[in-house]
C-alpha cells in the first residue's frame, strides 16, 4: 500500500490520509492526493502560492516504483515531506527491509503496466504504437470516441450513447491487467501529442478460461485494416496467456464485424432468443 496524507509530529491525531495500491502513475498519485484534506492548502489560500502538485506526485510515484521493484522493501516511512512552489525535500525518512518473502511482481495486489507488450506497426503511412491502455489515457479516449460517428457507438455500446461520464471512462481506461486487457493504437497527432486510433478490449472471467471481447476504430479509420491488426493483438494475447475461447456479442447488422471475425476464424452462432445480436467464437489452443 502507498498512503499519503498530512504528516508532522501530529499525524496519528489527524488521520488525514488516503491509501493506493502501487505501482502508480501521474494520473493514480494526483488522484490520491486529491482524497486528502490536506490537498486544499497544497493548492494556495490567501497569499499562499500553490506547491508543485507534480512534484509530489512524482515522489509517490517514485516510492512506490521502490516498493514495486524491491521485495526486501517492506516499510518506507517519509515523514515530513516538505512541499513548496518550487518542489519537495524530504525532512526525514526510515527504511526497513527483510528478506523477500516473494520475488517478482506476483507479489503485487496489481499487475505492474505490461509494457514488454507494446509494438509498433506501419499503418496509413506513419508508425503506430499499439499498447496496454493506461490511466493517463483518459483525455485521448474521451477525444477517440467523441470523433466515433453516432452509429459506430451505437454498434459497439449497443445503444445510443452521446458522451460517457468520467467514471465511465476511468474504468475504461484504469484496468486491472490480470483480469482484462485493452490495447489502444496510439501515433502523433496534428500537434504533435498522442491520439488514439482504435482500441480492442478483453475481459476474462475467473478461471480465465473464457474472455469477451470488443473492438472499435475510429470512423474515418474504418476499412483500411487497424481493427484486424487490434484483433489480431488481442487474439495473440489471449493464446499467450492461456485462455481457451473468445467470445463476442454483435449486433446482426454488424456485417463488417461478423465479416472480419469470420476471417479471423471465428464461429458465428445465433443470439439467444433470436434477439438483435448474434455470437462470435473463437476457441484457442495455449502455447
Amino acid at each position: 500500500m502507498v498512503l499519503f496524507g498530512q504528516g508532522g509530529v501530529a499525524v496519528e491525531v489527524l488521520r488525514d490520509r488516503a491509501l493506493a495500491l502501487p505501482p502508480l502513475n501521474m494520473a493514480l498519485a494526483r488522484e490520491l492526493i486529491e482524497r486528502t484534506r490536506i490537498a486544499r492548502l497544497l493548492h494556495g489560500y490567501r497569499n499562499r502560492p500553490a506547491v508543485d502538485l507534480d512534484a509530489i506526485a512524482l515522489c509517490l510515484i517514485q516510492v512506490a516504483q521502490v516498493v514495486t521493484d524491491f521485495g526486501e522493501v517492506r516499510e518506507i516511512d517519509v515523514n515530513p515531506l516538505l512541499a513548496d512552489e518550487r518542489g519537495v525535500v524530504a525532512l526525514d525518512a526510515r527504511v526497513r527491509v527483510a528478506a523477500a518473502a516473494k520475488a517478482g511482481p506476483g507479489r503485487l495486489a496489481i499487475r505492474p503496466y505490461p509494457e514488454d507488450l507494446e509494438e509498433t506497426i506501419e499503418f496509413a503511412g506513419r508508425p503506430v504504437r499499439l499498447r496496454p491502455i493506461r490511466p493517463e489515457d483518459e483525455p485521448a479516449h474521451r477525444a477517440f470516441l467523441g470523433k466515433l460517428a453516432p452509429e459506430d457507438l451505437r454498434l459497439r455500446f449497443f445503444v445510443a450513447v452521446r458522451e460517457l461520464p468520467h467514471s465511465e471512462l476511468a474504468r475504461l481506461t484504469q484496468i486491472d491487467y490480470d483480469r482484462e486487457m485493452a490495447f489502444i493504437a496510439t501515433a502523433a497527432g496534428a500537434g504533435g501529442s498522442a491520439e488514439t486510433l482504435g482500441v480492442a478490449r478483453m475481459v476474462a472471467d475467473p478461471d480465465n478460461e473464457q474472455g469477451e471481447f470488443a473492438v472499435v476504430v475510429r470512423s474515418d479509420l474504418k476499412g483500411q485494416g487497424l481493427g484486424r491488426r487490434l484483433m489480431q493483438k488481442i487474439i495473440a494475447y489471449c493464446r499467450a496467456r492461456g485462455v481457451r475461447r473468445i467470445r463476442g456479442e454483435v449486433l446482426r447488422e454488424n456485417r463488417p464485424m461478423q465479416a472480419l471475425a469470420k476471417e479471423l476464424g471465428f464461429r458465428v452462432l445465433p443470439g439467444e432468443g433470436g434477439g438483435e445480436s448474434i455470437e462470435v467464437a473463437l476457441d484457442l489452443e495455449p502455447l
